[in-house]
């Protein structure tokens, strides 16, 4: 079945059978039926078809009906087919006609309610019970019935009576000139007739009390208990005949002529006389008029209808026939304009008298009739669709009415006047009912008839959606053609029939398209071969692929399952596949010798034909890279996307459907002959292969590149049986190749890799998912596919790019979130030389002595190709801090305290640090590890954490330090000469000699070295910090002209405050230190002093500093430049002058100099002078005063206590 396509080559379609894309399918049901008894007549036909409870009734044009039994198929096999066992062939009786036409058995009506048949033979009925076809009713028969039906669609036919009456049913037989109304039931003399005023009726339909039926001209509305018909419209538009039936008029239709059931007596069907008064009053165009008169009644009215005797004489029923050159008259007419087979005549059209009128004189011939085939159905409880049209070889209209008359939906175009019409489907929107509640929602209407394809003409079905309107949806139409090779088949005429009962369908396409089965992608290719082929791609991760090899083989040996567990899973799938590729028709169709059954195409046959229909090989036979129409296969995703499942069937038919099609798509961009897929291609391929749900390690079996990384686990990788084609056929065609370039082009192209990329990433977000089964396997495979595919990617995309769009963000994200194939990922890792993405998937389980031994293989040069390190010795100090490991904190803090021992010295000073050492345990510890790290920890411990008990062991490393430079390097001594000229030649003012050598600095360690050393040997650190001076200075002796300032110190520290200043001011000529020197003591003059201040208990007394300007005094004025000797004891005066007496200082000056050198010193030391003596006379008063208020108070206690007397003992 497929769309219309009225200009494909016959040929064609001959050669190769259209894709069953369409609603509806034909299944066999029956072939090559013994139409003839004696097998000598090939003109016998079909012309009925009935089914109820497995057993098959066919009526041919032999005047015979076939009854056919069905043998049940084997219930161990799902898939076994019925076959069917001749019972019997009845020739049912029949009055012989006027004419000499006989078209064989018209009707089959099966009432299983009362289990009885009515035949229609021959224009004559006969009843039978069911399920033999034995005659009842005794002779009983209607004679010149057009005929019979109308059975009320809204009840059930199989239910009972629900107020627990015999069952009974409800029939309407049309004749000639009336239509009789004939319940039915059990009792063998049940039947109860009355009669309906409507002649030539052809076709009923009936919904409760209202039938639609037609006439051969027009359409009509019949309400079966109140006798009353509206006329509707012409069944052709071109019937411009005069009628006064048509056009809205409501008529009574009640017969007065006699009916009952005894060969004596007859009656006129009797109705109350209230219901005859509102008949044949107003006008309308619908049945809304039928209510005016009352409510609407279901049954017959009246109680004088149950007329019965022994027996029914066969004339009871009987019609005057039309004379027999009318009748011939309008049999051709209706032969000529329908094209029915001269073996199959319709019913006689009917006359409105039994004679002929001549036309009156003088009056102009108008031209024949144009008789259509009425069409009847009933899609809904409240709706009938009727057609229309012009001709038999034009296009017919189908219309809607509801009960009332009035249109109700917009019509239907049916390409050609349909020769039978069938529907089926509640239809979307419509409420069921208990006879279509287990029906599909879906509703179509299914129309025979005859198309031209090029010059030749040929039978089918147009199947059609009727519950649509066009203005929402654009109609589709498709075509279906008998599935048969016989020719004369093809232009056969094909009927169609609602049938009583349900058949069962079994679709073996569906279950093997949908029932899982193994996929093995290793049994398909050695993988030896594909090992080789991956040592041609990379040879970096081959050495891996053995080991993984291995333990893939290892891994599915263990805990082995039990013999024939594969077997009996495939029985188990296929037992529930089986479930789904059952259906339920009560249509069938036939043709020639042939029945089938016309069954909702299953939704996965009818997608996976346009799936098929799109596909062409590029090479013939081979489906290595099948050649597709993109654009409809992606309409095809799009037509189900979002499509929310209703049954379990559809759910995994969608499922299906999107992995085969994903999967298409996706082979199709492996393509190399083909155009690359576009970023929409390749995200609605994304989209398919997701929702649908397929199984990530098929598409990894489909490139090379990543097979290898597929865990399988012990029960294997289970697909759909049509998916798995799909993947088989690609495996097994692709043809390998040693070029690694045309590999790694085709395979491996980035387009294909940001795929996979998007495609593994989304399945890694399922992780956790109850619904998906071997998840252990599965994501062990997708974590190291996508780990191979950032890797891939981030090799060759640039380390400068944006950084929000590289790749490198997905992989670190991976490494950080864990994976499932750890030992994989390392294995891959270290075969690309990424180490640093290595580290960070230690880190991923917290292996803390991984991640440092990893960084510490970067850090001493081994190959890491991303090189996002950075600065690792940072990085590790950083880390240590981090973790509560002593012992790795131990280890690779000594690690890092031999290369970098100031970085490494941080790693146990660091506050923030989770795990605390003590120092002397650090120090033992850089002792015997990281010697070279000792001093800066000292240093730490001393200068920033004020550690004094740590000063004298420093003080021996700065010391042997400076010494063995000083004593193997003339350059180092000749530098610290050359510093004392330099600084000696500087003219006041000047900094200070530590100032000096500290802008000045020598950028080596042992200048460094030396600056703390002075610091440390000036400084006033307590008794803690006390040093062995005579030691230094035995170190030192044979230097001392180049260590000046460490001599000046240990001279201080000695008490030699006379030879410190000496050399502070001839050795240095630092005389801003030597003023410090003597106001400190001679202590901490090298040592920085925090804001400028020292302690007032930490300075010397003011005699002792007196004492020590008084020393320095005296060597200024040994100063050799006289200038600067008169400047610096002018100034040291002026500023110190109270610290000296002024008769010592006069006498230590040379007569030489005049006043005006020395007169801010003597000024300040006369106002000193004054100011003392004043402040005497002050305390001496003051001291008066106070003793005279001792006194007054001592002689006011005296008088206060009185006298006293001591007398002598």
């Amino acid at each position: 079945m497929g769309p219309r396509d009225p200009e494909e080559p016959t040929s064609r379609k001959r050669k190769r059978p259209a894709p069953e894309i369409g609603p509806f399918v034909l299944r066999s049901l029956l072939e090559d039926l013994p139409l003839s008894a004696d097998g000598d007549r090939d003109d016998i036909e079909i012309n009925c078809v009935e089914f109820l409870d497995r057993n098959l009734y066919v009526g041919t044009s032999a005047s015979e009906i076939l009854h056919f039994f069905q043998i049940p198929p084997d219930p161990e096999d799902a898939s076994a087919k019925p076959s069917y066992i001749l019972a019997s062939r009845l020739p049912p009786a029949f009055h012989e006609p006027p004419t000499s036409a006989r078209p064989g058995v018209q009707q089959i009506l099966l009432l299983p309610k009362v289990n009885k048949a009515c035949i229609l033979c021959n224009w004559t009925v006969t009843f039978y019970s069911l399920p033999e076809l034995s005659p009842v009713f005794g002779t009983t028969q209607i004679r010149q019935c057009n005929w019979i039906g109308g059975i009320d669609l809204n009840l059930d036919p199989r239910g009972a009576e629900q107020d627990g009456k015999s069952p009974a049913v409800t029939v309407l037989a049309s004749q000639n000139k009336r239509i009789r109304v004939i319940k039915i039931s059990e009792d063998p003399r049940g039947l109860r007739v009355s009669v309906i005023d409507f002649p030539g009726s052809m076709i009923s339909v009936r919904r409760d009390s209202f039938a639609c039926v037609a006439d051969a001209r027009s359409y009509a509305l019949l309400d079966v208990d109140r006798l009353q018909k509206i006329p509707l419209f012409p069944i052709s538009s071109l019937d411009d005949s005069p009628s006064g039936n048509v056009g809205g008029h409501i008529e009574d239709i009640s017969g007065n002529s006699a009916g009952g059931l005894s060969r004596s007596t007859s009656s006129a069907q009797g109705y109350p006389a209230g219901l005859s008064d509102d008949r044949g009053h107003g006008r309308s165009t619908s049945l809304g008029a039928f209510m005016s008169g009352g409510s609407r009644r279901h049954g017959p009215a009246g109680g004088n209808d149950e007329r019965s005797g022994r027996e029914t004489p066969e004339g009871i029923f009987r019609e005057r026939s039309p004379s027999p050159a009318v009748a011939t008259l309008h049999a051709a007419q209706w032969d000529l304009n329908s094209g029915q087979n001269a073996n199959k005549p319709l019913p006689i059209p009917p006359t409105v008298s039994a004679t002929t009128e001549a036309p009156p004189p003088g009056s102009v011939p108008t031209s024949a009739p144009v008789y259509l085939k009425p069409h009847i159905v009933s899609p809904t409880p409240q709706e009938f669709l009727l057609v229309t049209g012009t001709g038999p070889r034009d296009p017919g209209v189908g219309m809607f009415v509801n009960l009332d008359g009035d249109p109700t939906r917009s019509t239907l175009e049916f390409d050609k006047y349909p020769d039978e019409l069938v529907v089926d489907g509640r239809g979307v929107g419509v409420d069921p009912t208990p006879t279509t509640m287990d029906g599909e929602e879906e509703g179509f209407v299914l129309a025979s008839m005859a198309r031209d394809f090029m010059e030749e003409q040929r039978y089918g079905i147009e199947v059609q959606r009727w519950d649509l309107d066009p203005g929402e949806a654009e109609t589709e139409k498709f075509w279906l053609e008998i599935p048969s090779p016989n020719e004369a088949e093809q232009t056969a005429r094909i009927g169609l029939r609602s049938v009583v009962d349900l058949g069962d369908i079994y679709f073996d396409e569906v279950v093997d398209r949908l029932r899982l089965k193994r996929f093995q992608p290793f049994a398909i290719r050695s993988m030896d071969a594909s090992i080789l082929s991956l040592h041609s791609v990379d040879s970096r991760t081959a050495m891996s692929l053995e080991r993984v090899s291995g333990e893939r083989k290892l891994f599915e040996s263990s805990d082995s399952l039990p013999e024939g567990w594969e077997e009996h899973r495939n029985e188990e799938e296929l037992q529930f596949a089986q479930r789904l590729g059952h259906c339920r028709t009560h249509l069938v169709a036939w043709s020639g010798k042939s029945i089938w059954w016309a069954v909702r195409n299953p939704l996965a046959l009818r997608l996976d034909s346009i799936i098929s229909a799109v596909i062409a090989p590029r090479i013939p036979n081979v489906q290595t890279y099948p050649s597709l129409d993109r654009r409809k296969l992606v309409e095809l995703i799009n037509s189900i996307r979002g499509r929310e499942a209703k049954t379990e069937t559809e759910f995994l038919t969608l499922g299906y459907i999107r992995q085969r099609a994903g999967l298409l798509l996706f082979l199709s961009g492996l393509d190399a002959l083909a155009s690359p897929l576009s970023e929409l291609e390749y995200r609605i391929t994304e989209d398919a292969l997701l929702e649908g749900g397929l199984d990530p390690r098929v598409i990894l079996a489909l490139v090379p590149y990543l097979r290898n990384e597929i865990l399988e686990g012990r029960t294997g990788i289970w697909i759909h049986g049509g998916v798995k084609d799909v993947a088989d056929g690609f495996i097994t065609n692709s043809i390998p190749t040693d070029n690694p370039e045309v590999m790694a082009d085709s395979v491996m192209s980035d387009h294909i890799l940001h795929f996979l990329r998007r495609f593994l990433t989304a399945w890694r977000k399922r992780k956790g998912f109850g619904s998906i089964a071997n998840e252990n396997e599965v994501f062990k495979s997708v974590d190291a596919a996508l780990l191979i595919v950032l890797l891939q990617l981030d090799q060759s995309s640039s380390p400068n790019g944006p950084k929000e769009n590289s790749v490198r963000i997905d992989l670190y994200a991976l490494v950080d979130g864990g994976v499932d194939c750890f030992e994989r990922a390392i294995s891959l890792l270290e075969s690309h030389h990424r180490l640093y993405p290595l580290s960070h998937l230690y880190q991923s389980r917290k292996m803390a002595g991984e991640v440092l031994a990893t960084w510490r293989r970067i850090i001493e040069g081994e190959t890491d190709e991303g090189g996002d390190l950075g600065d690792g010795e940072q990085r590790v100090r950083s880390y240590l801090a981090k973790i509560r490991n002593s012992a790795l904190i131990e280890e690779y803090g000594v690690w890092l305290a031999t290369r970098n021992p100031r970085l490494g010295v941080q790693v146990f000073a660091e506050d923030r640090s989770l795990v605390k050492f003590q120092p002397a345990q650090v120090v033992r510890i850089l002792r015997e590890g990281a010697p070279g790290a000792v001093k800066d920890y000292l240093e730490y411990l001393v200068f920033d954490k004020s550690h004094a008990e740590y000063i004298n062991e420093l003080i021996a490393y700065y010391l042997d330090i400076v010494m063995t430079k000083v004593e193997e390097s003339k350059e180092a001594r000749e530098i610290l000469a050359q510093t004392y000229e330099s600084y000696r030649a500087l003219r006041p003012p000047k900094p200070t000699y530590r100032q000096f050598i500290t802008d000045n600095m020598v950028d080596e360690e042992w200048w460094h070295s030396r600056l703390r050393l002075l610091q440390l040997l000036g400084g006033s650190q307590g008794t803690a910090s006390e040093y062995d001076v005579a030691a230094i200075l035995a170190r030192i002796a044979p230097y001392t002209r180049e260590l000046v300032p460490e001599v000046i110190i240990l001279d201080g520290r000695q008490g030699q405050h006379e030879e410190a200043l000496k050399l502070l001011t001839h050795g240095l000529g630092d005389y801003d230190t030597a003023i410090s020197y003597c106001l400190r003591d001679g202590s901490s003059i090298y040592h920085p002093i925090i804001s400028g201040t020292m302690a007032r208990e930490s300075l010397p007394s003011h005699e002792q500093q007196a004492k020590l300007f008084n020393f320095l005094l005296a060597e200024f004025l040994q100063i050799e430049d006289v200038s600067n000797r008169i400047e610096q004891t002018s100034s040291l005066l002026e500023r110190f002058g109270s610290w000296f007496d002024v008769g010592y200082v006069l006498r230590l000056i040379p007569d030489s100099w005049s006043v005006e050198l020395v007169s801010g010193f003597l000024v300040s030391a006369l106002r000193r002078i004054v100011r003392e003596r004043s402040e005497t006379m002050i305390a001496k008063a003051l001291s008066g005063a106070e003793n005279l208020k001792v006194t007054a108070s001592l002689i006011e206690e005296i008088d206060a206590a009185g006298p006293s007397i001591e007398a002598e003992s």
